[in-house]
């Protein structure tokens, strides 16, 4: 079985330089540290092989680094982006759901006195924020801000016919930084005042 060759590196004086701070830096990622431990000793023209036993890492992971650098660089030692899963609800269901929880529920024509997670996404699936929501997705919503309604006394902040456009344009601005989480709170209570 033939030896595939190793992917020459060749460094800049810059990247070499980056490849230094990336690799001896400690407030360096241990992932990025690794990475840059690989490409340096590649470029001193060690083998895949040599650089596995130095480094104790599996000669696959060695190749795949020192291949990546070979193919674009410093950008190459980044993680790549991963698909994942499409999130199930929108932050503005979310929003609408913790909104509810700050409400009574005789507000909402509900015989309880104090919302409960499945009370809550009941009355969810009612409205018609969403079509199928779990008990549990509701309380990990809740956790997420410290929403208990039921063990709070009402704490009210009101939610008025506007509500859903109001909700969506503050969305919509925190919406490229919370890269799919829904926003805090305090901040969404004070943009829809």
């Amino acid at each position: 079985m033939p030896v595939r060759t190793a992917c020459p590196i060749a460094p800049s004086a810059a990247e070499r330089a980056r490849l230094k701070k990336m690799a001896y830096g400690h407030k360096t990622e241990h992932r990025l540290r690794v990475r840059a431990q690989v490409v340096l000793h590649a470029a001193r023209g060690r083998s895949n092989a040599r650089i596995a036993r130095e480094t104790g890492l599996h000669l696959d992971t060695v190749r795949r680094w020192r291949g990546r650098f070979a193919q674009a660089g410093l950008p190459g030692l980044k993680d790549r982006q991963r698909c994942g899963r499409p999130a199930s609800f929108t932050p503005l269901q979310a929003a609408e759901v913790k909104a509810l929880a700050c409400q009574l529920p005789a507000e909402s024509g509900v015989p309880i006195s104090r919302w409960s997670c499945p009370e809550l996404a009941r009355e969810a699936i009612q409205r018609g924020i969403a079509t199928l929501v779990s008990a549990s997705t509701v309380r990990r919503w809740l956790a997420r801000d410290s929403l208990k309604p039921w063990q709070h006394r009402s704490w009210i902040f009101l939610t008025g016919p506007g509500f859903r456009p109001k909700a969506a344009r503050v969305l919509d601005l925190y919406n490229p930084y919370l890269a799919g989480r829904t926003a805090g709170r305090g901040r969404v209570r004070d943009q829809l005042r």
